[in-house]
């Protein structure tokens, strides 16, 4: 659910003096219980801001803070960024740069030990707030440890019914602390996991190379969640007889092994569209039976394309589908088609004598070709002609935007996460006026 990170979680009111206080066992149940929740309230996000917030909200609801901070520290020692909770205004804390490397909360660094300050204004080490801070009485801090280095500083503020933090606070937020340790480091282990996967994975997708007169784009967006290391790839190439060899395609599963099956693929596909210059169908026949080498062949959906040129100056596009979606075809004038005949084979590596088609259509001057894979159009959410529907729409708009512009807000349309991974291939054929 979402929340604003700066506004305190609503909590009931402070027991009145006459309060009768419920027996030491229940309330040593109530505050384990407590401590719970707030550990799991930590580790259900492998972000490491959002785990970072989680840990200053979850702190100050287990002591009942009317305010909480985690200032995050660098290698040597200065803060870096600041989360806070309690704060009425969001830019405040990060306009003044608090907490500051010195004073009161600065002693937290040095001595590695919890801090506990029951007058914060009259402490020989504070060094007193700056106009528009809360002014806050009592203190409560420990360091937020992982793997033996400080991370930053984790404290608390004047709890809610103003009384003194004690002891079982302290242990409170001392074992929170540790708790949010580990899930810090899970989180910055998960996050250089993602990096480096999508390091890898776009080390395998080629650099388009000059494809002119035809100008072309290509984008790759891996899946937002782990494991991101699919199997969606492009492709073009320049072929001996004058052609434009194209292709988008989708490795079946998304594992350790999907990356390296989709090289294996496209490097294959390469060598036999290079090889004789036949046709598409003819070509993905081909390497249905190269893939009969292996004990268990892999699987992928694509669309292999040749981009021909007459003597007259007129383009088409002969194309082959392996149960892949069609690819979509923008006119200069915002017109839209996919290009998606009757006869629609099914995925390379499940059947080698299955029959493949070769179809035909012209591309006319000034008209954009997109060959895309099932990640910029499909939700979890949603039917998928509803997302195919929404991209030509989108594309429409953008028939004579620069081919750059085109993939970049194709991509990034409405929405910062991916189900899935996406591949975009975008080519365009020359005007018959002057070039853009």
């Amino acid at each position: 659910m979402a929340h604003n990170p700066w506004q305190r979680r609503g909590r009931g009111q402070a027991r009145g003096s006459g309060a009768v206080r419920p027996p030491q066992r229940a309330l040593d149940r109530h505050r384990l219980r407590h401590l719970l929740d707030a550990v799991g309230a930590v580790s259900t996000d492998m972000d490491t801001r959002t785990v970072l917030h989680r840990i200053v909200e979850a702190a100050t609801d287990l002591v009942a803070a009317r305010y909480g901070a985690l200032g995050v520290l660098s290698e040597s020692g200065r803060v870096t960024d600041l989360i806070t909770v309690g704060i009425d205004d969001p830019h405040l804390c990060a306009a003044m740069g608090l907490p500051q490397g010195h004073g009161l909360l600065h002693t937290m660094v040095d001595d590695r030990e919890p801090l506990r300050v029951a007058d914060v204004p009259t402490h020989p080490r504070s060094v007193g707030f700056p106009p528009g801070h809360p002014v806050m009485q009592t203190l409560m801090g420990v360091p937020l440890m992982v793997r033996g280095t400080i991370y930053g500083d984790l404290y608390v503020a004047d709890k809610l019914d103003g009384t003194p933090f004690d002891d079982d606070d302290e242990g409170l937020l001392t074992a929170l602390a540790s708790a949010a340790g580990v899930s810090l480091e899970n989180a910055r282990l998960y996050e250089h996991l993602k990096g480096a996967a999508e390091h890898f994975q776009r080390r395998m997708l080629p650099v388009l190379p000059d494809l002119s007169p035809l100008t072309a784009a290509a984008r790759y967006e891996p899946a937002s969640e782990l494991p991101r290391l699919g199997g969606d790839w492009y492709d073009a190439m320049a072929l001996p007889n004058g052609a434009t060899c194209v292709v988008v395609g989708d490795v079946t599963g998304h594992n350790v092994e999907a990356a390296p099956l989709m090289g294996q693929i496209r490097n294959m596909l390469r060598a036999l569209a290079f090889d004789r210059g036949e046709p598409p169908g003819q070509v993905m026949s081909r390497l249905d039976r190269a893939l009969t080498m292996f004990d268990d062949p892999p699987t992928a959906t694509l669309v292999l394309g040749r981009i021909e040129h007459s003597e007259g100056g007129e383009y088409t596009i002969r194309w082959s589908n392996a149960g892949h979606l069609p690819p979509l075809l923008v006119g200069a004038d915002g017109s839209t088609r996919y290009l998606a005949p009757a006869r629609h084979g099914i995925p390379v590596g499940i059947d080698a004598s299955v029959s493949r088609f070769t179809h035909e259509h012209p591309l006319p001057p000034g008209s954009t070709l997109l060959l895309f894979t099932d990640g910029l159009v499909e939700r979890r959410d949603q039917d998928i002609d509803t997302g195919l529907d929404d991209l030509a729409e989108q594309a429409a708009r953008l028939a004579a935007a620069p081919l750059e512009e085109l993939c970049d807000t194709l991509i990034s349309r409405s929405r910062q996460v991916f189900d899935d991974d996406v591949a975009l291939l975008a080519l365009r054929t020359p005007s018959d006026g002057p070039e853009r």
